[in-house]
């Protein structure tokens, strides 16, 4: 039993890892994390890595989107932020409909 736990233990850590790594911006590192994680559950599960393997393309695909999405509405709020910064500033004049 103890056996098993540490395993999990190291595939459960690596995976959070991955996750914040890919938050924060550092693929690589969240690459490599997850290949801990995915190496581990292959040694203790091989059958659960057959299933991921086979499901990994829908996986990078709603990856992707959420990445995308993401960008785009931190775009969004930088453009809008910069906006605001600009009307508080007096550069640029508020539209009529805002006055």
């Amino acid at each position: 039993m103890q056996d098993r736990d540490w395993k999990r233990i190291v595939m459960i850590g690596s995976f959070v890892a991955a996750a914040a790594l890919v938050f924060s911006g550092r693929r690589t590192a969240a690459m490599a994390a997850a290949g801990v994680g995915l190496a581990t559950l292959a040694s203790e599960h091989p059958e659960k890595l057959r299933a991921v393997w086979d499901a990994a393309p829908d996986y990078i695909e709603k990856g992707s989107r959420l990445v995308n999405e993401v960008g785009g509405l931190v775009e969004k709020i930088a453009e809008k932020g910069s906006r605001i910064q600009g009307y508080r500033q007096g550069r640029t004049s508020m539209p009529d409909y805002l006055t």
